[in-house]
């Protein structure tokens, strides 16, 4: 693959990339490293498709890419420890079935347990070095969009931007790939790092995707998001309530169809169909998501058609996981508490 294609594939529908002209110049390496990091926090939605998409591109591109299941971080956000292993076990299961189904091959990638990378002496060592030239505030302002937070906030959220920062280095990684609600985090970790003798990294920003209702996908809005074990009537009932206003296009519906549907489909040479009756006009074909937008935003579909669609979609993506005994077990023995 050609410098020009790797970097294509490697920044598609990423909304920024801080470092562009060191990306450039790393894409050369032989064995380029990126990281993506996630806490096994909540029950896993769709949404860890959208990085998952990112993750194939990496693959693709020729990078090796790690998966750092942040343990420790999970607990510094209120994780109990006592469940972390089980909640560990399911986020990796998940994870390579959400992989498998988009049809990646993962040989190149390596998964990274929180806990066994961080409680060691030399981080510790490095950890307390950076506390000391980090601000409260500093800190505070880092962790403000993915820690929670509250009026008196507890100790380890203001150590999360800290770890997140050090695990740039001590994974080896020349990159960091996240949402764009870590960018604060990120940006710290550039201009930190190096204070402690550490070069910063390349941060590629995946687009915050819009939930069904609402700003976001939250794993605490049930309603904003579809779990990756719900049934198919569950599916399509909360995609039919979904917010989907006809002729506005800024909602969790389009989103599913911009980053991650029309991803697939356009990988695999495949068209989206919005089934139809012949009295209101029969099937409509699209073989890109700008077609799909302008026929919304024209109001030449109405948002029920456009939501039965995007449901037998997901409905099809998530066959996968709702046939796997060993997700639901996991699940079970994860959430049960």
């Amino acid at each position: 693959m050609g410098a020009k294609a790797k970097l294509e594939l490697v920044t598609r529908n990423l909304q920024e990339v801080i470092g562009e002209d060191e990306l450039k110049e790393v894409l050369g390496k032989k064995e380029a490293c990126v990281y993506w990091g996630t806490m096994p926090t909540g029950s896993i939605s769709i949404a860890y498709f959208f990085p998952m998409m990112k993750i194939a591109d990496f693959l693709k591109a020729g990078l090796k890419v790690k998966i750092l299941l942040a343990d420790v971080h999970a607990a510094l956000d209120g994780v109990g420890w006592d469940i972390l292993e089980k909640r560990y076990a399911y986020y990796k299961e998940a994870i390579i079935t959400i992989l498998k189904t988009i049809g990646v091959d993962i040989k190149k990638l390596e998964f990274v347990k929180g806990s066994e990378l961080q409680l060691n002496q030399k981080y510790f060592h490095d950890l307390l070095k950076l506390s000391t030239i980090s601000s409260v505030h500093d800190c505070t302002k880092a962790a403000s969009e993915v820690v929670k937070l509250r009026d008196n906030p507890r100790l380890s959220g203001l150590i999360y931007p800290l770890m997140q920062a050090l695990d740039e280095e001590y994974l080896k990684a020349e990159m960091q790939f996240g949402g764009m609600d870590q960018r604060k985090i990120m940006v710290y970790a550039r201009e930190q790092l190096p204070k402690i003798g550490y070069k910063p990294r390349i941060e590629l920003l995946n687009p915050i995707i819009r939930g069904l209702v609402g700003v976001k996908m939250s794993s605490s809005i049930e309603s904003s998001k579809i779990d990756l074990l719900d049934d198919e009537a569950k599916v399509k009932s909360k995609i039919n309530n979904a917010e989907c206003v006809a002729g506005e296009p800024d909602n969790g519906i389009m989103a599913l169809l911009q980053y991650l549907i029309f991803v697939m489909k356009t990988d695999r040479g495949e068209k989206f169909v919005v089934e139809r009756p012949e009295k209101y006009g029969g099937n409509l074909v699209y073989e890109s998501y700008d077609a799909v937008e302008k026929d919304f935003v024209a109001k030449k579909m109405h948002p029920l058609d456009l939501k039965n669609a995007v449901a037998k979609e997901i409905n099809i993506l998530l066959k996968n996981f709702r046939e796997s005994k060993e997700l639901h077990k996991l699940h079970k023995d994860a959430y049960s508490n």
